[in-house]
């Protein structure tokens, strides 16, 4: 659909209401098309929200004209020109609650607003502060600026629920991503602890750092406000093969339970990869596997807030249309885009989150 914010446009938008009156928080998505006025597009689908946090998926060439410089996330993937498609935008806003910008550094990084229930934040942009260290104190040093900014909030690395990286050249140095992030995890007690939910996915930046991040945080105010891991039905732990995230994580407010779940690829219950080369049969066993663990929270694909799908490849988007109509989800809000997946042999990602009323 064309309109005045962009072409070929399809936009949705769904709210969860929080403890206080006509609050609520809005999870807005725009896929397939081209985005030409985002301060537009933000006031059509973020329902007046007045603070936003957005991610841009549209590569370099597109432009950051009319979003909000507050916690700005911009997508670039992996590939560029015909081979990289970059069609997109999703964003979180708030309106009804009290709430501020989030600085850290010198930058806007995120907002923060609070309920009667628990007090959030939600960042996005962050960045390394030397961009010629090494990648590892690259990937240390912006756990760094999420501390930094969580704690102008209030708030520690104890209250994230959900992590976001973006790795420059992952394929090259996803072992000492892993390596740096357990560091900073042991150092800061969260393995005896609740694990954050989380993406690791390839994809160039802005900024042209090693690697660009976000997060979620929550710190619930009641004992009946809290967040915890959720197992996957059909996968093992990934800690069991030492890549430290939840495979989906719950937090349960008085009004609504918000699922997120984490990056999820064609991997088989033992840790290994599962249909080397055949990305039907990858797309297919990852769907498969977030469908099961919707299902194990008492959830289905109708209840999806938003969703973005990783395609290695803009070859195999033909694919990835033709599952997503076969099995019924040709409605799902969802970005879809180039990037590299965190193995070589892995052609396919998808990530979502998903909420049922009380």
């Amino acid at each position: 659909m064309d309109n005045n914010f962009g072409k070929n446009l399809r936009t949705s938008s769904k709210a969860l209401p929080l403890c206080a009156k006509s609050a609520e928080i809005r999870f807005a998505v725009a896929e397939g098309g081209e985005i030409s006025d985002g301060a537009e597009l933000l006031a059509s689908v973020a329902g007046g929200g007045s603070l936003a946090v957005a991610e841009l998926y549209a590569g370099e060439s597109a432009g950051a004209s009319g979003f909000p410089p507050c916690g700005l996330t911009r997508f670039f993937g992996t590939q560029a020109g015909e081979k990289g498609f970059y069609r997109g935008m999703e964003a979180m806003a708030v309106s009804g609650a009290e709430g501020r910008r989030l600085e850290f550094g010198g930058k806007r990084v995120g907002i923060c607003f609070e309920d009667d229930c628990a007090r959030y934040a939600v960042l996005g942009g962050l960045f390394p502060r030397d961009l010629s260290a090494p990648k590892y104190r690259q990937a240390l040093d912006v756990f760094g600026a999420m501390e930094g900014a969580l704690k102008s909030a209030g708030m520690d690395f104890s209250n994230v629920f959900r992590t976001w990286f973006y790795n420059d050249g992952i394929l090259d140095w996803y072992g000492d991503f892993n390596r740096a992030r357990d560091a900073f995890f042991e150092k800061r007690g969260v393995f005896g602890r609740y694990v954050p939910a989380s993406t690791g996915i390839g994809s160039r930046n802005a900024e042209g750092a090693a690697i660009m991040a976000r997060a979620f945080a929550i710190l619930p105010k009641r004992p009946e406000a809290k967040f915890s891991a959720v197992p996957s039905p059909l996968q093992c732990p990934a800690l069991d093969y030492r890549s430290s995230f939840s495979r989906a994580a719950e937090f349960s407010h008085p009004n609504f339970r918000y699922l997120t779940i984490s990056g999820t690829a064609s991997i088989e219950p033992g840790g290994k990869t599962a249909h080397a080369g055949d990305i039907r049969g990858q797309i297919n066993l990852s769907l498969d596997v977030a469908g099961a663990i919707l299902e194990s929270r008492g959830m289905g694909w109708g209840d999806v807030l938003r969703s973005v799908a990783y395609l290695k490849d803009a070859a195999y988007e033909p694919a990835f249309a033709e599952i997503r109509r076969a099995r019924g989800l040709e409605k799902l809000p969802c970005v879809w885009i180039q990037a590299d997946v965190c193995r070589g042999d892995l052609l396919f990602e998808i990530e979502l989150d998903a909420a049922a009323a009380r």
